[in-house]
């Protein structure tokens, strides 16, 4: 393993300084050379160009800060390697390294949240001092039972089942990270078992409502657009906001759209029809956002509930809706569910299943369709 000690420039005009632990490469399923690489943010934060003295002095006292600790962490990597006790981070609170790597998910907003939510649980159900040392399986399990049996939201409510599998598995993950990092001994996540995820509710436009919504008319032009686009081709509303001119390419008698998805941060190779292309509209300068005016509002949001009022259709059909309608669609009209689950960019061919599932649903409501005949 490697050790660097790295930064990178913020917005707000100082550096964060950060360590990036290099575990060599691997090649997956695809051929592909995947490098692995862990970060570990120092919290220290030099300014970019010091102006005052000050300015000066402080990023003097960060830069010796930052290479002692890179020196220590690089003393630790040893002491493992070669098989030195190292009696200190068995004497690390739990909760304190449990908030650092909640603090690492800022960049994140959706993530960083679930995490917070996590930890704010695990507050009241672990003791501030309890340190890696106290961690047994037993522990383990009294925590995934809080979760089961006595965490409750805001409103005094028992939490959801998907709630609940999402806060326990940071508290895994966290674990994992520990056993990863040299805290644990034993991959105590791997112990005990993670709460099931429920199903949720997939809300989708079926062809002839489609057709409708289509040829009705809509406040936001660019809404529409956006909207259309999204069921023809099954991009998130995220990707959809971001793209610019120089992810559309048009080659020959096809078109496609290259990007990286930002919920996965996978790059994605989209070949697009020629109906999703004419959505796009006339080409720009490559910087230049596709979809000019587009946003996420309150007053977008109900727009949408009001366009789909207008063409009668009474479900609630949300931008994300769109994503669903392409799915079902792709299914529905022959498309195999591996081919679906790259196109939506899923991870996991499960998580395609579902609209398999749907679309199961729909063929065994089929077969009532045919009125009685009178024998």
């Amino acid at each position: 393993m490697n050790i660097t000690l790295k930064k990178k420039k913020l917005q707000n005009g100082k550096f964060s300084l950060y360590l990036e632990y290099y575990k060599g490469s691997t090649v997956n399923a695809e051929g592909k050379r995947i490098h692995l690489r862990d970060f570990e943010y120092l919290k220290l934060y030099p300014h970019q160009e010091p102006k005052s003295a000050s300015e000066k002095k402080e990023n003097k006292e960060i830069e010796i800060l930052a290479e002692q600790i890179f020196s220590i962490r690089k003393a630790e990597y040893f002491q493992g390697k070669f098989d030195i006790k190292n009696t200190t981070k068995g004497k690390r609170r739990f909760l304190d390294f449990f908030h650092e790597k909640t603090e690492e998910k800022i960049d994140s907003p959706k993530n960083y949240g679930n995490w917070t939510a996590s930890f704010l649980h695990l507050k009241k159900c672990i003791s501030a001092n309890l340190s890696f040392d106290e961690i047994d399986e037993n522990f383990v399990k009294k925590v995934r039972l809080y979760f089961e049996k006595d965490a409750m939201t805001k409103s005094n409510l028992s939490l959801s089942l998907n709630s609940k599998y999402s806060y326990f598995n940071k508290f895994k993950a966290a674990l994992r990270a520990a056993f990863d990092e040299g805290y644990l001994a034993i991959n105590y996540a791997s112990k005990v078992k993670s709460f099931e995820q429920a199903e949720s509710q997939r809300e989708y436009l079926t062809f002839t409502e489609l057709q409708k919504l289509a040829q009705t008319e809509c406040k936001y032009e660019v809404l529409k657009r956006a909207f259309l686009f999204s069921c023809l081709v099954g991009l998130r509303w995220s990707d959809i906001n971001t793209m610019v001119w120089s992810e559309v390419r048009d080659e020959d008698s096809t078109s496609r759209v290259n990007f990286r998805q930002e919920k996965t941060d996978g790059v994605e190779y989209l070949y697009i029809s020629s109906q999703a292309r004419e959505l796009l509209g006339e080409r720009k300068f490559p910087s230049e956002r596709v979809f000019v005016g587009l946003k996420y509002s309150a007053v977008y949001n109900n727009e949408i509930v009001r366009w789909c009022s207008r063409a009668g259709i009474s479900k609630h059909i949300t931008f994300h809706s769109a994503r669903h309608t392409n799915a079902v669609l792709l299914l529905e009209n022959g498309a195999d569910i591996y081919t679906v689950s790259k196109r939506l960019g899923h991870r996991e061919i499960r998580t395609t299943a579902i609209y398999a599932k749907i679309v199961d649903q729909k063929m065994k409501e089929a077969a009532n369709l045919i009125p009685d005949i009178n024998f």
